[in-house]
């Protein structure tokens, strides 16, 4: 492996929607390389389904939308920052539009107001159809629509297949010098050429999305390993609120079928959740029935499936008329069958998975961190919008919104400091005492067992000795893998 130095003006590691936005809005202004752990588009991002929560008609109010948050997130949320997040939402949706994004039009008379041409969705925990959608595939029209604008520009520098495996601050990577401490830049592990470069940065972005694969059972992609948080609290910054974990109460039920959930829009436009007996259970535990926020509905599903011994329970639309189906969900009928269930005409077997981690790297509206330049963006930061549990398609909202904050504070930063930040002089990845191993198959049992535990003690309805099991377990799991780290170069498994 070789090491090689690069240098630009801002970093942004991760490329989902949050990253892909900051990108385009910083682009004409300033250098930068888009990081990306595989392709482009393979984030969380790409399969968010429902659609981006913003208030656009006179029916709804910015009141409304701030109440249903402040509610889903159980007491936890900052009101300050969740009116600052939902006052915003119309000029992101008409940002993302500006881009190019073709949301779905409403088949009927139109809504009053600019944007009434547009269909809107209501998901569990609103008081109002505000979720404005491309069907049932929002995230990848937004992420395609966006990856399609950056790999045209001039100034982005896409770096897809690359791990980031840490940061660089001032304090850690060059002690003795008089600067203040601060973010550098970081490494990465370049997995096409099997080598780690040195990237220099005036500013550095995380966008790394969440935790959730630390789970057997999720609706996330491989990609969402938490390496973002992780890299922060090593840099000495703070995180939060990483107990609340969202598990999405309807994931497809089928061995083949991993991490496909069903969109909250189903149970929005009357799909019920039934046992396999046929007694429909959510108004047993919440007189919102299914429209309860997510927290309560995989609750409710955890319990059902706990007391009659169940291995999962049904989802049921087929009491729509079919061609309704297929209209609204076209994605999620055919994904269906491709799995042997007909959406239109029977109950599917669905399950909770792991789905958003709520907190992560505390941040200030400016999407700055403890630590002088470096921010983050979207799910891997705790903005204090979610609380205990996130509103359903709030998501994307705060990944545009905290990307353009962030933009904003870049674009106003002093000449000087970015210039000073950019040309500091940075030690290269050191490799000199360690050997390629020949035990990944540890790496794996690792990780299997980190996941299997992660399941079984630290899920939904969690107790003390499950969580004291599980924290004996990470113990040892940490010093084993402190070893290997210590000992063997650093491939994609490992990070």
């Amino acid at each position: 492996m070789s090491t090689q130095s690069h240098g630009c003006d801002v970093m942004i590691i991760g490329a989902g929607a949050a990253g892909l936005s900051l990108a385009l809005q910083l682009a004409d202004q300033h250098s930068i390389f888009l990081v990306a752990k595989g392709p482009l588009r393979d984030g969380a991002s790409l399969y968010a389904q429902g659609g981006v929560a913003a208030v656009l008609t006179d029916k709804d109010s910015i009141d409304a939308h701030l109440m249903d948050t402040l509610e889903a997130g159980a007491g936890l949320c900052d009101e300050t920052v969740v009116r600052h997040v939902v006052e915003q939402g119309r000029h992101c949706i008409r940002w993302l539009i500006d881009q190019g994004v073709d949301f779905t039009r409403h088949p009927g008379p139109p809504y009053s107001g600019d944007f009434g041409s547009y269909h809107l969705n209501r998901e569990g925990g609103h008081a109002h159809r505000r979720i404005i959608h491309a069907a049932d595939a929002t995230g990848r029209a937004i992420v395609q629509t966006l990856e399609q604008r950056v790999r045209l520009h001039p100034r982005i520098r896409v770096l897809d297949y690359h791990n980031a495996v840490d940061l660089i601050t001032a304090e850690r990577h060059l002690p003795g010098s008089d600067m203040a401490n601060r973010c550098l830049g970081g490494y990465l592990f370049d997995r096409k050429h099997g080598r780690v470069i040195t990237v220099r940065a005036a500013h550095t972005v995380l966008a790394t999305g969440g935790a959730s694969k630390a789970y057997l059972y999720t609706s996330n992609p491989d990609v969402a390993t938490g390496d973002g948080i992780a890299m922060a609290w090593r840099a000495g910054c703070r995180v939060g609120n990483l107990e609340f974990i969202q598990f999405h109460p309807t994931c497809l039920y089928h061995p083949q079928a991993k991490s496909f959930l069903l969109s909250e829009a189903l149970r929005g436009e009357g799909a019920v959740l039934k046992r396999p007996d046929g007694h429909r259970f959510m108004p047993d535990h919440d007189e919102r029935g299914e429209l309860a926020p997510r927290d309560v509905v995989a609750r409710a599903i955890d319990s059902e499936m706990k007391q009659h011994g169940l291995d999962f329970v049904l989802l049921d639309i087929s009491h729509k008329p079919p061609e309704f189906t297929r209209t609204h969900f076209p994605t999620l009928v055919a994904r269906c069958l491709e799995y042997g269930f007909d959406l239109t005409t029977a109950a599917v077997p669905v399950v909770p998975a792991a789905h958003y981690t709520c907190g992560g790297i505390v941040t200030d509206l400016n999407a700055q961190t403890d630590l002088p330049g470096l921010y983050a963006i979207g799910e891997c930061a705790y903005t204090g919008l979610h609380g205990a549990n996130r509103l359903a398609s709030n998501s994307l909202l705060e990944c545009l919104v905290f990307a353009q904050a962030c933009a904003r504070h870049i674009d106003q930063s002093p000449a000087e400091t970015s210039q000073r930040n950019s040309t500091a002089v940075l030690p290269p990845w050191d490799e000199s005492q360690v050997t390629d191993s020949d035990e990944e198959v540890v790496v794996s049992h690792n990780w299997d067992e980190l996941r299997r535990f992660m399941w079984d003690y630290v899920g939904i309805v969690r107790t003390t000795k499950r969580l004291q099991r599980a924290a004996h377990r990470v113990a040892l799991l940490q010093a084993e893998i402190d070893e290997y780290y210590g000992n063997f170069r650093v491939t994609n498994d490992l990070l």
